[in-house]
């Protein structure tokens, strides 16, 4: 670009502040700027937007081709300079905070132009707890600050320790830099009161940013709204950023707060709503077709940062579908296990029993305690990382429980700080430190183990300095941490579940039970940044507890990619509905919020689909065993050829007919926790692509190891022999003793085990353009002999255990083919195994009106 064309695009991008794309073009011609000009000006405009919509992250579904006019920030702003100068004074890393700038950017240029006429905008930015998104919407208010946006609201939460929290970090970021440039409705110690003259703050004369914080509390809300009415005459020139933390929190089908936000926004003629949450599942299941706040116009799915503790970190995940095993890890070992007999020892099993409770201070109760100040001590010698250590203990919500830990932790800090000189307790302390920095060792997190001896020298004043505090609605001596380093051990419930940090988190004490995704995951305060100290966090938990959070790992990363299908196949979030994996046990959500949800439909077409649970009885393996044997006899018999390789421990049998299939699957039995393994929902997809001309044919294979010792080799039928496969099981976290659970039994390369020509190692997209060529209409069935006796490799003892079956397993893959381009996608729906939000209304034109569904008494002051 020449000088010339520079400087004439520094005043249409000056123009930009006070108009829109299409009047500071306007207004160029107007100046009398020619049309070639003028023509460079806006392809070299366009490149620039182009970047900013072709970013790679954040991930971003957009709802038609939503015009951008945001170019990203200018050296004459204001307001994000400010906060990228306090985050890099506060150590941020280069690298993260240019990861800040590209997402905040992204959200920014998804908004409307703060000059257009009117605008109602509904979004949705989804991360991951305890990650960041306070710092990212403090950016994007930033941003929209610096480029004309009037007022800014900010739902924070249902509690004033929450609202409080993000005031605070609002006015260090936002307004302590331009003091002059805002005005707070409300500050530290006072949610919203109404001033005397609403119109005065929006009026021509008063160009301040208008900052109001607000907890979703109807009477406070209320309040706003009838405020915000009086002004209603001066806020067209008003353009308002609404933004929404933890938008599925009260935000969603309550009888309240729901209608009042409504009511709010319908006050604003210019009003961007864009909630956050880590936990989306209630804002993704909102009826879309009626006038509420589901995410229309767009959906951001934040990347995880570097360096953050999230569920799959920390618990694992089970693999996804056309995901190879090998590449999903099994987590950190950072979880210890709270037997079930521990539980009513310190938590009542129900209400009536909370009043006079005394909770015992448990043996793995002690060890979390003790290894939280061993592992401050080591954090101060390090001198490094968090100033602050903090433990949560989370056993109920009742308030008088939280109270009854006080003596006896207590007496706990007293006695170890009495006989820290004992041999017997020192011998103790050094026994629980060896062992748990030999499970996580120092070196994977680029740190050093700290001596048992150097820390000992800090312990006595981690101990003395240690607070307890019971950190509830009920309590004076609260966690503060404005006022030097703080070393304390909180016992609380709700105030710790939503957007609440705990600084300096290392260790959780964690048998809280909950009955949804949303509830629980939002209860993992343990989730976060742990600079300094990445190899020192721990959480004590029940086994049940960790497999629910396993499970909610894998809804997370299946969830995820659900959203990321709208960037790659041009789907909206009004042509596309995100699908929620289903638990037997746990809810998605609070009842209320999935009143507009459906069985979400699906096809098998282009997946696999394999088993991971299994009983482990003699009975039920062996009539497993008899199944398969019978449909290999009879694939041996009407297979057009036999692919025979039992050097290699495989063979295919190819063109089995698909009623032989059918008969196996009924009488093969999956487990019942196999929810997408259903018989009945296969069957009857198989047979609906049979009646288009699909499946009719099947190959079988056989995969094991090298056939050819009498001791380890499997038989399926004269000449059908392989060696059997190892399989071990992950921990066994239900307590339920007749069950196994192997996390993944295909590998990728096996879902080409029937192709001509494919070497071993093909990429995944690889596979399917092969079976695309080759196998069209043909579908595979894969039979794995898995020994009972399987062992875990040394590498993997930490995270599984001997199989310990009563008779070899049988497992089961099957590989479907894709629907071809214009066939029926005979889609079937899942029966309970992933719902979605309703997308037919959509296509009806009097839905608008509908009354919102409500659920009575959900909020909450």
């Amino acid at each position: 670009m020449s000088s010339e064309l520079d400087q004439i695009y520094g005043v249409f991008r000056d123009l930009l502040d006070t108009s829109t794309p299409a009047e500071a073009v306007k207004k160029l011609e107007i100046l009398g700027v020619g049309v070639e000009r003028i023509q460079g000006i806006r392809e070299f405009h366009e490149q620039k937007l182009l970047a900013i919509k072709e970013m790679e992250e954040p991930r971003v579904a957009v709802n038609g081709n939503r015009e951008t006019w945001y170019t990203g920030p200018r050296e004459n702003d204001r307001a994000w300079p400010a906060i990228q100068r306090e985050l890099e004074r506060s150590g941020w890393a280069p690298d993260a905070l240019a990861d800040l700038d590209a997402a905040s950017t992204r959200v920014v240029s998804l908004l409307n132009h703060p000059k257009e006429p009117d605008f109602s905008t509904r979004g949705l930015v989804v991360g991951y707890v305890q990650s960041g998104k306070t710092t990212n919407f403090t950016s994007v208010m930033a941003k929209a600050a610096d480029r004309g946006y009037k007022l800014f609201i900010v739902l924070a939460g249902i509690h004033n320790g929450l609202r409080r929290q993000t005031q605070a970090r609002l006015a260090e970021q936002l307004v302590k830099s331009n003091p002059t440039g805002w005005s707070q409705l409300t500050g530290l110690e006072r949610d919203f009161v109404p001033t005397e003259n609403a119109a005065s703050f929006f009026g021509g004369s008063n160009r301040t940013h208008v900052l109001c914080v607000v907890k979703k509390n109807a009477t406070v809300l209320r309040k706003f709204a009838r405020w915000l009415e009086s002004a209603s005459e001066y806020l067209r020139q008003a353009p308002a950023l609404v933004i929404d933390d933890e938008a599925d929190q009260a935000s969603v089908a309550t009888a309240s707060i729901n209608p009042l936000i409504l009511r709010i926004l319908d006050t604003l003629p210019k009003a961007a709503y864009v909630g956050y949450t880590a936990t989306p599942f209630a804002n993704v299941l909102i009826d879309p077709a009626a006038k509420d706040l589901y995410p229309s116009d767009f959906v951001v799915n934040l990347p995880q940062p570097r360096e953050h503790f999230g569920t799959e970190v920390l618990f694992g995940r089970y693999a996804l579908d056309g995901e190879d095993p090998e590449d999903v890890d099994d987590g950190h070992d950072m979880i210890r296990s709270v037997p079930g007999e521990d539980v009513p020892l310190v938590t009542p099993a129900t209400r009536a029993d909370a009043d006079g409770f005394t909770p015992e201070i448990t043996d793995t109760l002690e060890d979390a305690i003790q290894y939280f100040w061993l592992s401050t001590a080591a954090r101060r010698a390090r001198g490094k990382g968090n100033k602050h250590a903090t433990m949560l203990i989370h056993t109920s919500m009742r308030i008088q429980v939280h109270n009854s830990f006080r003596e006896p932790l207590r007496k706990l800090r007293a006695h170890t700080l009495d006989h820290l000189n004992d041999p017997d307790s020192l011998r103790k302390l050094r026994g629980l430190w060896d062992d748990e920095t030999a499970r996580v060792p120092a070196e994977d997190f680029r740190e050093t183990k700290v001596p048992f001896e150097t820390l000992l020298k800090e312990l006595p004043g981690v101990i003395g300095d240690c607070r307890i505090i019971m950190d509830n609605s009920d309590s004076e001596d609260t966690l503060d941490y404005d006022n030097g380093p703080v070393v304390a051990i909180a016992v609380g419930g709700n105030k710790f579940s939503r957007g609440l940090t705990l600084e300096g988190l290392a260790v959780t004490y964690f048998v809280r039970a909950a009955s949804a995704y949303d509830t629980l995951l939002q209860m993992g305060r343990w989730f976060g940044f742990r600079h300094g100290y990445a190899d020192l966090p721990r959480v004590w938990m029940t086994d049940e507890l960790q497999a629910s959070f396993r499970h909610l790992a894998t809804v997370e990363a299946d969830m995820r990619r659900d959203i990321d299908v709208y960037l790659h196949e041009n789907e909206t979030p009004q042509t596309f509905a995100v699908r929620v994996r289903t638990h037997p046990v746990l809810r998605v959500t609070a009842a209320a919020k999935m009143q507009s949800a459906i069985r979400a439909s699906a096809s098998y077409g282009g997946r696999r689909i394999q088993t991971r649970y299994f009983h482990t009885r003699a009975d039920w393996l062996a009539d497993n065993q008899e199944a398969a044997r019978e449909l290999v006899r009879r694939a041996v018999t009407e297979a057009v050829t036999h692919d025979s390789r039992p050097q290699e421990g495989r063979h295919v049998l190819h063109g089995v007919p698909h009623t032989d299939v059918l008969d196996f699957l009924s009488r093969y039995r999956f487990h019942e926790k196999s929810q997408e393994c259903d018989t009945k929902l296969i069957s009857s997809y198989i047979r609906r692509r049979v009646r288009e001309g699909s499946l009719q044919r099947w190959n079988v294979a056989v995969i094991g190891n090298s056939a050819g010792n009498a001791t380890s080799d499997f038989t399926f039928a004269p000449d059908v022999t392989v060696g059997r496969v190892t399989r071990a099981r992950l921990h066994n976290l239900t307590g339920e003793p007749d069950f196994a659970d192997i996390k993944t039994m295909m590998s990728r390369s096996d879902a080409a085990a029937d192709l001509r020509g494919a070497p071993r190692e093909l990429p995944e997209a690889e596979i399917w353009r092969k079976r695309r060529e080759q196998l069209p209409d043909t579908g595979l069935l894969v039979l794995y002999p898995i020994d009972k006796d399987s062992c875990p490799s040394e590498h993997r003892k930490k995270f599984r255990e001997p199989l310990g079956a009563d008779d070899h397993v049988v497992g089961v893959g099957l590989v479907f083919p894709e629907v071809k381009p214009g066939q029926n996608d005979s889609q079937i729906k899942w029966d309970g195994s992933y719902i979605s939000a309703d997308l037919s209304g959509l296509r009806l034109e009097d839905n608008d009106d509908e009354d919102l569904r409500t659920l009575e008494g959900d909020d909450a002051a």
